[in-house]
């Protein structure tokens, strides 16, 4: 690609971002639009967990691509609290899966060891174990602050000549002479390749690009816990949801008298309006949320629920991200959308294929990853959901 091609990635949250690095990385003029302002949707409201355990070998391939540039840029300044993350069993079954995790995931390079139900209180000592089979922990993940992410991301596309235009809204794309013409609310703008990386607007943003993208967005709450003392240790992330089953109750630590709490699994029947939702958590949901802490956490005296808030995952169908052109004779209008809620730790490797789809036309660092190409979109989705 020569190094005067110019790519548009509209979205400035992480997946965005590290799009727009990749691109500039290979040498692309970048220009990034943005709505409103930097990391101000779905990754501004994330809580930032990076996690690694899975016992599907596909979802473990791509954390492994993930993860070798979170290293790289946790060398950088990126703070990267290694808190560990602990996924809980409720049946055999299951415990059997993540024996087979612990096989894949030291393939792919990660720590990772299966602990008994009367074990887990090793790792978190006020955990109540009752009804548990077991947990899978990998002691190297963790979480980030999305907001030091995405703003690292931003200096250092900065720091190669790379451009990025908030408050700046994609309103129209007409085909010019050997690429398009994006018409935007401060003026138009002139590109080779466009990448739709806007999260819970990604659908919309299809639609003006002339193309049609299924992306879901579904909300999901988050509670401060908090505590009247610190807990003597840190807290690990911890998951009750394995493959759909369990509870979807996720905490972690956050400060020595702070954890962060919210429910994986959603409720929500219809796709939100990214522009009209309610950006809180709801008292009902308040109470959901401390009944299930109440059952994992009887002893956690003196606790209290603090500042909640709601924000969407921007998800596809089979719960996979697409990543790719949505219509192959279109290859210059690369799609990087539908992570859901593992868009903060799937951002750097939907961002290395993305720029590959640009540059390349296909993912060669990763071709492995070519299944996430937009083109299962052919058949109708949401109705068999």
């Amino acid at each position: 690609m020569p190094h005067s091609r110019h790519v548009v990635v509209v979205g400035a949250g992480a997946l965005g971002l590290c799009t727009a690095v990749n691109l500039i990385e290979r040498g692309a003029r970048v220009t990034v639009l943005e709505a409103r302002s930097i990391a101000s949707g779905s990754s501004g409201r994330s809580v930032g967990v990076i996690g690694t355990q899975f016992a599907d070998p596909f979802q473990i391939m791509l954390r492994k691509h993930a993860l070798r540039q979170f290293r790289r840029w946790e060398t950088l300044g990126l703070r990267f609290n290694h808190i560990g993350y602990l996924r809980l069993a409720r049946t055999e079954a299951q415990m059997a899966r993540f024996e087979t995790s612990v096989r894949l995931r030291a393939d792919a390079g990660f720590r990772s060891r299966v602990y008994s139900a009367d074990q887990l209180t090793e790792l978190a000592p006020h955990l109540d174990s009752t009804g548990l089979a077991g947990g899978l922990f990998g002691p190297d993940d963790g979480f980030v602050d999305p907001h030091q992410l995405c703003t690292m991301l931003t200096e250092m596309l900065r720091s190669e000549g790379g451009e990025i235009r908030q408050f700046c809204k994609l309103e129209g794309c007409i085909h010019a002479p050997g690429g398009y013409r994006l018409e935007t609310s401060k003026g138009d703008l002139r590109c080779d390749a466009v990448v739709n990386a806007a999260g819970a607007w990604a659908s919309p943003v299809a639609a003006i690009l002339g193309q049609v993208l299924n992306v879901y967005p579904e909300r999901h709450e988050a509670i401060a816990i908090l505590l009247d003392r610190p807990l003597g240790y840190i807290m690990p992330m911890v998951m009750d949801l394995v493959e759909g089953e369990g509870t979807g109750l996720n905490f972690r630590h956050d400060t020595d008298r702070q954890l962060i709490a919210e429910v994986h699994k959603s409720s929500s029947t219809h796709p939100e309006d990214p522009d009209d939702y309610n950006d809180q958590c709801d008292e009902r949901s308040k109470v959901h949320l401390a009944e299930l802490l109440l059952e994992r956490l009887p002893g956690l005296s003196g606790a209290r629920l603090g500042r909640g808030w709601a924000g969407l995952y921007p998800t596809s169908a089979d719960h996979l991200p697409y990543v790719g052109p949505v219509d192959p004779d279109e290859p210059s209008l690369v799609t990087a959308a539908g992570a859901g809620g593992y868009g903060i730790q799937l951002a750097p490797v939907i961002g290395q294929i993305a720029a590959d789809w640009v540059v390349h036309g296909a993912p060669v660092s990763a071709p492995e990853t070519a299944e996430l190409s937009p083109a299962r979109l052919n058949r109708p989705q949401w109705l068999d959901h």
